[in-house]
C-alpha cells in the first residue's frame, strides 16, 4: 500500500489551482465586506448534538463522527458551516438587530455528494440574521450573483422554490419525520409512481397537490400561474407564491445574463429551509454551483428564534470553473551576498513584484510563475532586464 495515497475522493490542491482558489477567496470576502458582512471562523470540530441542531437527517448521514478523548462525547467533523454560523449569531453575538456574517472554511462529507467527485470542500458563504422580510432574500440572491461575476461566471441559471408550498399542502397532516424525509426524496427525483403510492394515505386534495408539484417547473410566470390554478387555496401556499413572484420580478431586473425559473418540487438541501430557496447553475456543471434560502427555524432550535437567510458554495469547484488566470510574471535574481542587490529585491517585492532568487544549480522551474525578467548588475547598481 502506497503511503502517499489519499482516501477516495480526497485530493490535494496543487500550486496553480491553489493560487486561483486563494485569489478568489480574497476577492469574494472583500466583496462581502463591502456589503457590511463580518467574517467568522467556526471550529472544524464540534460536539455532534450542537453541530446537527436544527438540521435534517441528510446532514447527519454526511457527518464524520469520532469520540473526544477528553470528554468521551461524540464529536462531528462539520459537513456544513451554516448551522455553526447560526449558533454564533444566536449565542455568541446575541445581537437584537440585523447581523450579516460571512465565512470560508473546509468541510468534509462522509459520502461523496451526488453529482460531485470530492468529499472535501472549501465552503464560502454569507448569511443575514434578524430580517424576516423579502429584502434579505433579495440581498442574498444579489450577493450570490455578484460572487459568480467576481469568478468570471456571468451566465447564470437561477432556480427558485419555496418550502412554504409543501408546508401548506401538508398542513394538519400528522406525518412521521422519516416519512417526510422519504417524501423529500420522491419530490426531488420526481418519482411520480412511488409518490402516488406514498400519498394514498393523504386526503385526495393533498395527494393531488403533491403530484402537481412534480410538474410545476419552468419559466416563472408560467409556473406561478399554473400553481395558482392547481394548488389548493391555503394561506401558506398563497404567501409562498406571492413571495416567489416578488422575488423573481426583482431578480430579473438585476441582470440580463440571469435566466430565472421555478421548480416547486426542488427541495434539496439539508432540510432546514423554511421559506424561499434558490439554486444557481452555470454551464459545464450538472449540479448547482451554489444553494441558499431561508432557514428561520435553526436559530429557534438553538433557543433563540432569529429570521435567517443566506447561501453557500464550494470555492474549489468555483475556482475550477473560473477562467484560467495567466501565470504571474516574475523576476529572477542571483543568490549572492550583495547589500545593494538585497535592497533592490526588497524594493521590488514591496512594489508587488515576484522576485525569485536562484540558488546554486537552480534552474527556477515553476508552473506558477513566468520568469520573463532578471536582475542584472550594471556598474554599481542592479537593473531589471527582459530575459
Amino acid at each position: 500500500m502506497n503511503r502517499w495515497l489519499l482516501p477516495e475522493d480526497i485530493a490535494d490542491v496543487l500550486p496553480a489551482e491553489a493560487r486561483k482558489v486563494e485569489t478568489l477567496r480574497r476577492a469574494i470576502l472583500d466583496l462581502y465586506q463591502s456589503y457590511g458582512y463580518e467574517l467568522v471562523a467556526p471550529p472544524i470540530l464540534e460536539f455532534l448534538d450542537s453541530l446537527l441542531t436544527g438540521t435534517g437527517s441528510d446532514l447527519n448521514l454526511q457527518t464524520f463522527k469520532l469520540v473526544d478523548q477528553l470528554s468521551g462525547r461524540t464529536l462531528g467533523l462539520r459537513a456544513d458551516m451554516t448551522p455553526q454560523v447560526a449558533r454564533i449569531d444566536a449565542h455568541l453575538l446575541n445581537r437584537v438587530g440585523v447581523t450579516r456574517l460571512c465565512y470560508a472554511g473546509s468541510i468534509a462529507h462522509a459520502r461523496t455528494p451526488v453529482g460531485s467527485s470530492a468529499r472535501e470542500e472549501l465552503q464560502i458563504g454569507a448569511e443575514i440574521y434578524g430580517c424576516a422580510t423579502s429584502e434579505a432574500d433579495f440581498e442574498a440572491i444579489s450577493l450570490l450573483l455578484k460572487t459568480l461575476t467576481v469568478a468570471g461566471l456571468n451566465k447564470v441559471y437561477l432556480d427558485l422554490s419555496h418550502a412554504g408550498v409543501l408546508e401548506g399542502i401538508l398542513d394538519g397532516q400528522a406525518i412521521a419525520k422519516g416519512d417526510i424525509e422519504t417524501l423529500y426524496g420522491l419530490l426531488q427525483s420526481k418519482d411520480r409512481p412511488r409518490l402516488a403510492i406514498w400519498a394514498k394515505s393523504l386526503p385526495e386534495k393533498s395527494a393531488e397537490a403533491l403530484m402537481a408539484l412534480t410538474e410545476l417547473n419552468g419559466p416563472c410566470a408560467q409556473v406561478l400561474a399554473n400553481a395558482s390554478n392547481t394548488l389548493p387555496k391555503h394561506k401558506l401556499i398563497d404567501e409562498a407564491l406571492s413571495q416567489l413572484e416578488k422575488l423573481a420580478s426583482a431578480t430579473a431586473a438585476l441582470s440580463s445574463h440571469v435566466e430565472l425559473s421555478i421548480d416547486l418540487a426542488d427541495l434539496r438541501g439539508y432540510q432546514y429551509h423554511s421559506g424561499v430557496m434558490f439554486a444557481a447553475y452555470v454551464d459545464k456543471l450538472p449540479q448547482p454551483i451554489a444553494r441558499g434560502g431561508r432557514y428561520d427555524h435553526v436559530g429557534q432550535a438553538f433557543g433563540r428564534p432569529r429570521p435567517a437567510t443566506g447561501f453557500s458554495m464550494d470555492l474549489l469547484t468555483l475556482a475550477n470553473l473560473a477562467p484560467l488566470a495567466q501565470r504571474k510574471s516574475a523576476i529572477v535574481a542571483p543568490w549572492i551576498d550583495d547589500a545593494v542587490l538585497g535592497s533592490k529585491i526588497a524594493e521590488l517585492r514591496h512594489a508587488g513584484e515576484v522576485v525569485i532568487q536562484a540558488m546554486t544549480g537552480d534552474a527556477v522551474e515553476t508552473a506558477e510563475y513566468l520568469c520573463d525578467r532578471e536582475l542584472v548588475k550594471q556598474g554599481s547598481s542592479w537593473e531589471v532586464k527582459k530575459k
